[in-house]
């Protein structure tokens, strides 16, 4: 089964060695529950009806939160994965929406088409296509170039076809399914959609609105944690797509200030970084740091002693949080 790029395993190597110590900082599942929702992200099963914003505006109600985002739009009548992200995690909502996106749709067809000629059209739309947005979209109507990682035909019944997509952020399934028609030559519309798949969530493990009102009810109401655990996951499970440097103790406070990471700082490191690769930085104990930008390929890192391998650009944990070991100078 074809799969999206944010789905490939990712490999570390050690640059060297180094402990933490316990009496700093907190594993991402012994957090406090209170915690836990601060840094909480939800894999959603947004039904059909209610806009994305209108779910958002849910969850903050039900769980009692200031402050959610969700990791790309579904339009009102398109069901499934809809990550949404609590309190400090929406500084992570940007690597969502920018990640890979899966879904599930029936097109139909606006007249007769045999099953080999549309897998045949399918194939031309595999890899790099050229989309103009639909007139009712919120972006500026001009040619984008997105990438179709797979398109693959599941049944035809008829005139109604049956497809799963893997696509690029950004890609209008709708215009997609119309272009198809054009090309086929019977024309065809988009009847249903469904998303399976958002950067490193998928449907499998969705959960609905009802299932996080009772998890948050076992819990004010019986003091049962446990179900909202589940269904809130930590915010470290929104980044595991990404390429990650894990760095030591020391390292940790002077990052969580903004302080560029230096080599010296790093432990372990993503087997594949690409310079100006946004990367997942991240402690011995697997705490989200924050996220930054590649200085260094994954080569250079691993040579030097010296310089800076990564830039913060949004940092999630609070100052304070691993003791002070850095000078003003």
């Amino acid at each position: 089964m074809s799969s999206l790029p944010s789905e490939r395993e990712r490999k570390l190597v050690v640059k060297s060695r180094a402990r933490t110590s316990p009496e700093y900082g907190t594993p991402p599942e012994k957090r406090s529950i209170e915690e836990h929702l601060r840094y909480g992200i939800i894999n959603l099963d947004k039904p059909k009806g209610p806009t994305s914003h209108e779910v958002v505006a849910w969850v903050k109600r039900l769980l009692q939160v200031r402050k959610a985002g969700h990791g790309g739009t579904l339009d009102p009548q398109v069901s499934g994965v809809l990550p949404v992200a609590l309190e400090k995690s929406t500084r992570v909502l940007q690597v969502l929406l920018t990640g890979g996106k899966e879904y599930v749709g029936v097109m139909r067809l606006h007249a007769e088409a045999g099953e080999e000629e549309v897998r045949r059209v399918f194939e031309e739309f595999t890899g790099k296509i050229v989309q103009r947005p639909p007139v009712r979209s919120a972006v500026k109507r001009s040619l984008r170039v997105r990438r179709i990682y797979y398109l693959e035909l599941l049944e035809m019944d008829g005139r109604f076809v049956l497809f799963r997509v893997g696509c690029e952020a950004g890609t209008y399934i709708r215009k997609l399914c119309h272009d198809i028609g054009e090309v086929l030559g019977t024309g065809a519309h988009m009847t249903e959609l469904r998303r399976t798949k958002s950067s490193s969530f998928c449907a499998e493990e969705a959960v609905t609105l009802h299932e996080l009102c009772d998890a948050y009810h076992f819990w004010k109401e019986d003091g049962d944690e446990r179900y909202l655990r589940r269904v809130v996951r930590c915010v470290e499970e929104s980044v595991r797509h990404l390429p990650r440097v894990v760095v030591r103790d020391s390292a940790v406070d002077a990052l969580c200030h903004g302080a560029a990471l230096a080599v010296p700082g790093v432990v372990k490191l993503d087997a594949e970084i690409k310079k100006g690769d946004t990367v997942a930085v991240m402690t011995l104990k697997g705490e989200l740091i924050a996220l930054g930008v590649a200085e260094m390929d994954t080569t250079e890192m691993l040579a030097s002693d010296r310089g800076i391998a990564v830039r913060m650009d949004r940092v999630l944990m609070p100052p304070g949080t691993y003791p002070r070991s850095w000078k003003v100078g």
